[in-house]
């Protein structure tokens, strides 16, 4: 039997997929079994090298604006939905996972044309096209936060994470983490990351702090998303700054950080499962102002603060204010901590195995 995981586009979709991917492996599932299911971005890499076999298909979102590219959708869309039928055929799946986004909708057609089981998860706060409309022709749909609008008979389960996060233990980690990034333990560490594929706001913000730094010590993690790595004329003399473009091990960046600096999509919730406190500046894109919504989940609990964009000039204050106060950063993590689902990949794991019978 075959198990048919669709996720795409951006890391917040791709890496919750692979999650889910990797428990199912854990659970008796051969890689070669797990059929991946997406376009031309970041996931055409990511699951191929993960192991796991990978069918690209040619789908686009839809745009928000009334274009002529707009008009070619539904072409692609019934394609696409084709060729996933066949693959259902060809293969024997038996269950079918949709991450939202855009390549969820032909999945959900072609399960549906097949009679193959549909769930669908969704990562955000409030749910996006793709899964308002899935969620309806699925026998069950899960979500990231207990509250999640446009979700149909939706079950609160978090967002998966991958198995370096949900077993997170800082302890065990932080030394291997202060000498990858050649860290040492007499200043706080300041994280910041803007997704898989970074986000230029942060990566300016995070150069400005670098060179106006006048306050005490601090040393900046700085994870800047493949090509964006750069360099500044002058330093502050008070702020260490070291650039990784990517990284594959999440979970030495969060041992590592007192505090993150980062965008509020998928990545909320790998900082509530390392309890780490954080800055959110949410992005102003996406569908329904969703980074906004997952952003006020975290802070409404006491593990965030929230920085609109348009003020982002406030971050070096924000970050000066908490990131010495040892009894903030502590109920921050323990917020954090009391929101967390870490349990999620496996969760919707063992959902597909009960539904394959």
């Amino acid at each position: 039997m075959t198990f048919l995981i669709a996720a795409a586009g951006t890391g917040g979709h791709v890496f919750p997929g692979l999650a889910v991917g990797e428990a199912l492996v854990g659970l008796g599932v051969a890689p070669d079994r797990i059929l991946f299911v997406g376009g031309d971005r970041l996931e055409a890499t990511v699951y191929p090298d993960a192991g796991f076999p990978f069918l690209g298909l040619e789908i686009r979102g839809l745009e928000r604006a009334l274009t002529a590219r707009n008009l070619g959708l539904l072409r692609l869309l019934w394609r696409a939905r084709d060729r996933i039928r066949a693959e259902i055929s060809r293969r024997g799946a038996r269950v079918a996972l949709g991450m939202g986004g855009y390549v969820t909708i032909p999945l959900a057609f072609a399960a549906r044309r097949t009679g193959v089981p549909l769930l669908v998860a969704e990562q955000n706060a409030g749910a996006g096209l793709a899964n308002r409309i899935a969620s309806r022709l699925a026998v069950r749909s899960f979500t990231s936060f207990p509250d999640t609008p446009g979700m149909t008979r939706g079950e609160w389960v978090g967002n998966p994470v991958r198995k370096t996060l949900a077993e997170f233990d800082r302890s065990q980690v932080l030394e291997e983490g202060l000498a990858r990034y050649g860290l040492d333990r007499d200043s706080p560490v300041l994280g910041v990351f803007g997704g898989s594929l970074g986000a230029g706001v942060l990566n300016a913000a995070a150069m400005d702090l670098v060179t106006s730094w006048t306050g005490r010590p601090i040393q900046v993690i700085h994870l800047t998303g493949r090509g964006n790595a750069t360099t500044v004329e002058s330093m502050s003399t008070n702020a260490i700054w070291h650039q990784v473009e990517f990284e594959d091990r999440m979970d030495l960046f969060y041992a590592v950080s007192d505090l993150v600096i980062a965008r509020a999509g998928g990545g909320v919730a790998e900082l509530t499962a390392t309890a780490t406190p954080s800055i959110l500046v949410p992005g102003e894109f996406g569908s329904s102002g969703h980074q906004a919504a997952n952003a006020e989940v975290l802070r409404d609990a006491g593990a965030a603060q929230v920085l609109a964009q348009d003020r982002i000039g406030e971050l070096p204050r924000m970050v000066d204010e908490a990131i010495f106060d040892a009894a903030r950063l502590e109920n921050m993590r323990i917020a954090a901590g009391k929101i967390a689902k870490p349990e999620a990949a496996m969760t919707i794991a063992r959902a597909m195995l009960e539904l394959a019978g």
